[in-house]
């Protein structure tokens, strides 16, 4: 992961000073790293030693942070990783030009490693990436948003660079396409019990840990999974509360959601399906043969469960 940052700081620079800065005020604040950690792990796992995996780890960061830049001018998002949103510092214009620019420097750094294959799986990742996050905001403020098209979202929009980043791995190494599938099956079952645990957290976690606002996903008006069961589950009374707080962006409300949330056992139900997801995502990596990067990742799987953050 060194050798990633490295790339990171080494890609990030550019003559035009704003770019500079605000990519690099976005990078310094860390983050999991997740998406470039699989790219490590799965490439490890299956013999591939080269640099180019450095160079995809760093690409799919990329991705990501050039995600985030824009998802916070959607969402109007003022708190990211403990500390002001870019948007909230530079403002909105500059913080999408600069997410281009990211965006743009990833498919200069996925052409550098010429092959066909990680360009495909990148270029239609974040292709999907874009459709999810146009799904997203045609949902907002919809109480009779469906499961499967809630999951449908997360599948697009957080799961698929998870699934691509696993993949990639596997690329680089010229495994087979069985090996491929299952490796991208893992990133998309971890994806999706990622994202659900912070669907979660947003309803039982404290900002200070989050380092971004509780109930941000409430304001902006985000059917998510424990408010889905919660209506499923709750009272007239209850359903119509949290109907009129997604409907309307109702933060103050914040309080008495939680309580129906946690009195229908919606935050269970949520632990639950991601429970799912996650031995879903472990009974991928049987095409592994044993090794530490292969208990790293089943490890990964119990921490995506367990975070508070």
């Amino acid at each position: 992961m060194r050798e990633v940052d490295s790339v990171i700081r080494r890609r990030l620079t550019s003559e035009v000073a704003l770019v500079d800065q605000i990519a690099r005020y976005i990078t310094s604040a860390g983050g999991k790293r997740i998406r470039p950690l699989l790219v490590l792990l799965f490439a490890n796992a299956l013999g591939f030693e080269g640099r180019e995996r450095y160079e995809l780890a760093a690409c799919v960061e990329f991705i990501h942070t050039a995600t985030l830049l824009h998802d916070d001018v959607v969402d109007e998002s003022g708190l990211r990783r403990g500390r002001q949103t870019s948007n909230a510092v530079f403002g909105n214009a500059a913080s999408v030009l600069v997410g281009d620019f990211i965006y743009s420097r990833a498919f200069q750094m996925m052409v550098s490693i010429n092959r066909m294959r990680v360009l495909q799986v990148l270029s239609d990742a974040t292709n999907v990436i874009a459709e999810g996050e146009v799904l997203q905001l045609m949902n907002m403020r919809d109480p009779d948003l469906q499961v499967a098209d809630y999951l449908k979202v997360i599948r697009y929009k957080t799961a698929k660079l998870f699934e691509a980043s696993a993949r990639l791995g596997a690329v680089l190494a010229d495994s087979p396409p069985e090996i491929e599938e299952a490796c991208a099956d893992y990133g998309r079952s971890l994806g999706t019990a990622y994202q659900l645990i912070d669907d979660l957290l947003d309803y039982e976690g404290s900002t200070s840990e989050l380092g971004k606002n509780v109930g941000d996903d409430l304001r902006e008006g985000k059917p998510t999974l424990p408010l889905l069961i919660a209506m499923a589950r709750g009272t007239q009374e209850e359903r119509e509360l949290i109907r009129n707080a997604i409907q309307h962006g109702e933060v103050e409300r914040l309080s008495d959601v939680i309580s129906i949330v946690r009195r229908t056992g919606a935050l269970d139900a949520t632990r639950d399906a991601a429970r799912e997801e996650s031995a879903c995502a472990q009974r991928s990596l049987a095409v592994l043969k044993d090794s530490a990067h292969k208990d790293a990742l089943l490890e990964l799987c119990q921490r995506s469960l367990d975070r508070s953050a």
